[in-house]
C-alpha cells in the first residue's frame, strides 16, 4: 500500500440495483468489508481512496446516487459504539 492506510467508511444510496451491485463489488475489490447493506469499511491509503472513488464514479455512470467516503484516525474508529444482534438473538 502507498502511504499510511486510514480507517475508511464508505456509504451510499443508489436506487438502481445493477449500479448498486457494481459499486458494492468495487468496494470489495478494494478490500473493504460490508458492515451494513449500504456501508463498507476497511483501511485504505489516500491513493487507494482516490482510486476507489474514481472507480465508483465510473461504475455509477449516469445513475442517480449519493456516495460518501469518510476517514477516521484509529482512536476515533476504535472508540465507535456498536450494537449488533441478529433477529433471533435475545
Amino acid at each position: 500500500m502507498h502511504g499510511h492506510a486510514m480507517r475508511c467508511l464508505l456509504i451510499y444510496d443508489i436506487p438502481n440495483d445493477r449500479a448498486r451491485q457494481k459499486v458494492a463489488d468495487a468496494c470489495l475489490d478494494y478490500g473493504l468489508q460490508r458492515i451494513q447493506y449500504s456501508a463498507f469499511s476497511g483501511a485504505l491509503s489516500r491513493t487507494h481512496q482516490r482510486e476507489l472513488m474514481t472507480e465508483v464514479k465510473r461504475r455509477l455512470g449516469k445513475n442517480a446516487g449519493n456516495i460518501q467516503l469518510f476517514t477516521f484516525p484509529d482512536d476515533v474508529w476504535n472508540a465507535r459504539r456498536v450494537i449488533h444482534q441478529g433477529e433471533n438473538d435475545d
